[in-house]
């Protein structure tokens, strides 16, 4: 039985939901449907995972494994978004030029995280982040700095190409950037820094969803 399968009998069963109900939700003609996958008997396409999570009231990237509380909807509710301090907001990022460089800053917002750090606002831009619900017009808050832990994510600049966010891992001079879409185009991005530099640029706080 695979984590998504577990996830979603757990959910199901955590709503008080009978199979019957659930395949109802799912526009399934019978409970069949949901018993095997729940039993790991049928693959879950892409596709369905987005309409599962919006029918047992979570999200993709909780049925993906990617969270682990399914109430969470997106990463403004981990740490809840009372604007006072004006930062910049920063468009498109490459290498050559300072991270606050006039050329780089598009406009400015307002976030409470000032203290203890230096913030900045990035756009979004692509659905390589979709099932964290991190979309496309969306306003990332990001902390400056070039640490972060495996499994958070971060914004991160590749061979000098401009910057990206994805969920940062590293094992040893292993480097492994992973999206978190629900299109099967965007894959995992493996490095060897030895071959490639790797810079990394902040840490995701919030998500202001389209600003």
């Amino acid at each position: 039985m695979s984590e998504i399968s577990q996830r979603i009998r757990s959910r199901r069963e955590e709503l008080g939901l009978s199979q019957e109900e659930l395949a109802k939700r799912m526009g399934y003609k019978s409970r069949s449907s949901i018993n095997k996958i729940e039993l790991g008997e049928n693959d879950i396409p892409q596709s369905k995972i987005e309409a599962f999570a919006k029918a047992l009231s979570t999200t993709p990237a909780y049925l993906m494994g990617w969270i682990n509380d399914p109430s969470i909807r997106k990463i403004s509710e981990i740490f809840p978004y009372h604007p006072t301090h004006r930062i910049p907001i920063l468009g498109r990022i490459s290498a050559g030029k300072p991270l606050f460089a006039e050329e780089n800053i598009e406009g400015y917002t307002y976030t409470e995280l000032n203290s203890g750090g230096t913030y900045y606002a990035l756009r979004v831009a692509g659905d390589s982040m979709n099932a964290a619900r991190i979309n496309e017009g969306d306003l990332l808050i990001v902390r400056q700095q070039d640490e972060v832990e495996n499994g958070q994510i971060a914004i991160v600049m590749v061979n000098g190409n401009d910057a990206t966010v994805k969920k940062y891992y590293r094992n040893g001079d292993t480097v492994t950037l992973l999206p978190q879409s629900l299109n099967p185009e965007h894959q995992m991005q493996v490095y060897d820094l030895r071959k490639s530099q790797i810079k990394i640029l902040g840490l995701v706080v919030q998500n202001v969803i389209k600003l």
